[in-house]
């Protein structure tokens, strides 16, 4: 199993320097933000707790709602601070050639950023082929809510980059509220998802 785990991450950090290598979104695009402080809010939620529902638009034009997958699917959220910057740029596009990964662990990725629907998508629309392969979401309107359930809502109105893993029966297995000017790890993500039998 360690050995496993190891393979992927290799492999992942491999793959995606290729990914991003083809991405089509330019560096003149991607605005540069800085050091950011690691993490600027207070969790409202816990492990072994009911994730909080929500429903938040698509750049799909359809509407997505977590509960919808109670009973059906494992689910990773991934809360990422805001379209056009160089972490969030990386880390989305990574998910792409990982996709197997999720699907052989019978779960989805919901991608969650405060910015609004034409931004994401022309942001998604740049990450190479046909975007991101996951439904990506905006909690623009009202600002921030779903953001502000988790407790992971910073003072300027982004998301904190969090991970959030909620098992079938809709409770929370994991959560990593990131250092926001660092991307999080693939292989962890995999091993949390491989203790969801």
């Amino acid at each position: 199993m360690t050995k496993y785990i190891l393979v992927i991450t290799i492999l992942f950090a491999v793959l995606n320097i290729t990914a991003v290598a083809q991405a089509d979104v330019s560096k003149d695009q991607i605005y540069s933000i800085g050091e950011l402080k690691p993490v600027d809010s207070t969790l409202k939620v816990a492990v072994g707790e009911e994730a909080p529902d929500f429903k938040l638009p698509a750049i799909s034009g359809s509407k997505v709602q977590l509960s919808w997958f109670k009973g059906t699917k494992n689910v990773v959220l991934s809360f990422v601070p805001a379209a056009f910057t160089p972490i969030c740029s990386d880390q989305w596009p990574g998910y792409n050639i990982a996709r197997d990964l999720f699907e052989k662990h019978d779960a989805i990725l919901l991608g969650i950023t405060t910015d609004n629907i034409p931004s994401l998508y022309a942001w998604t629309k740049q990450m190479g082929d046909g975007g991101v392969w996951f439904p990506v979401l905006s909690d623009f309107w009202p600002h921030g809510r779903t953001a502000q359930k988790y407790g992971i809502l910073r003072p300027e109105g982004t998301s904190e980059r969090a991970i959030i893993i909620i098992d079938k029966k809709g409770i929370i297995r994991y959560i990593d509220v990131h250092d926001i000017n660092k991307r999080p790890d693939l292989g962890i993500i995999i091993r949390e998802l491989q203790k969801l039998k």
